[in-house]
């Protein structure tokens, strides 16, 4: 499967991991690139500029083929705005295939990285975001729909919707994603347009990922109802999976109560000890509406070809189909 995307990024089949903090190490993104997609390192998953190069040393002692780093630009206790620097820098210098932004949009950093001849892209909700992405001079764009984990825009527009729109509204590459964790959305993130797919939901549901079997067998259990949007009084919503905190978190919220009721819900550190342990109840799992698609537990190399297989299957019968 060739598409611009692939070309961009010298990788086999057009399916990116996303960012993901405390999941996305070096052995899933070695993993996940080996399989012949688009791995990942989630930079904030490092208390700074030296750790992340470890990582990054680490997945090229693991792999040879091409992976990114997801750089997530937003107000942040833990992450400073001096650690967000060191992470650019670093894979700059150490000239990692692309750089995923999210969050604010890094216009400081554009040069650095250009100089470097590192490829950037952005993660975005609108339309108007996309333009402003190409403006800048960034090599492609995401579109995040409302379904994605995470934080999508408060725009809340679905992913069918969004991504054939900034398709129309940009010349340059479009990623989807949000909604997307089989070879069905593969197959119709192509036909609307995008030339290629970023999954994250998904990839826990790998064994390469380090989380506790009962995570992997709760993602399993549940279905796409059984998310929510929640954090919207501080400005940032997210899509978490529906369990004890996120409901004190909404309940918080309906009474208009202050962000420092709310921070130790939201704390990422709360969440780091819930992945390992297994604790499904009490920490923020930030997971989208694909849930409902995820049956079973695949290595990475089993999920990516078996994506692929299916998107041609399907692809290839409505060719014939309408012929």
């Amino acid at each position: 499967m060739r598409t611009r995307i692939t070309e961009m990024f010298g990788i086999k089949y057009p399916i990116v991991c996303g960012g993901m903090l405390w999941l996305c190490t070096p052995d899933i993104c070695a993993a996940i690139s080996e399989a012949g997609g688009l791995g990942n390192i989630t930079a904030a998953n490092y208390s700074g500029g030296e750790e992340l190069r470890a990582a990054i040393n680490k997945v090229r002692s693991l792999t040879d083929k091409p992976f990114g780093v997801t750089i997530t630009v937003l107000p942040a206790v833990r992450v400073t705005e001096k650690m967000i620097e060191e992470y650019f820098q670093v894979c700059c210098e150490e000239k990692v295939t692309v750089i995923e932004v999210s969050g604010q949009f890094a216009t400081k950093y554009l040069p650095m990285v250009k100089n470097a001849g590192v490829k950037i892209m952005h993660k975005v909700g609108a339309v108007r975001h996309a333009k402003k992405v190409e403006q800048l001079g960034y090599d492609a764009v995401i579109a995040a729909g409302v379904e994605e984990g995470g934080h999508p825009l408060n725009d809340d527009v679905s992913t069918m919707v969004l991504t054939p729109r900034i398709v129309e509204s940009v010349k340059i590459p479009v990623i989807t994603t949000g909604g997307i964790a089989d070879g069905r959305g593969l197959a119709a993130a192509i036909m609307l347009g995008a030339e290629g797919v970023l999954m994250a939901s998904r990839f826990i549901a790998t064994y390469e990922c380090p989380v506790h079997p009962n995570i992997r067998q709760e993602l399993i259990d549940r279905q796409e109802n059984d998310t929510i949007l929640m954090g919207k009084s501080t400005g940032i919503q997210g899509r978490a999976l529906k369990n004890k905190v996120v409901n004190k978190i909404l309940e918080i919220e309906a009474r208009a109560g202050g962000i420092e009721e709310l921070f130790p819900l939201l704390s990422g550190q709360r969440a780091k000890e819930a992945w390992e342990v297994g604790d499904i109840e009490n920490a923020v799992f930030y997971v989208g509406q694909t849930i409902g698609l995820i049956n079973d537990v695949k290595t990475c190399e089993e999920l990516l070809s078996g994506m692929v297989k299916e998107t041609e299957a399907l692809l290839n019968f409505n060719l014939q189909r309408f012929n």
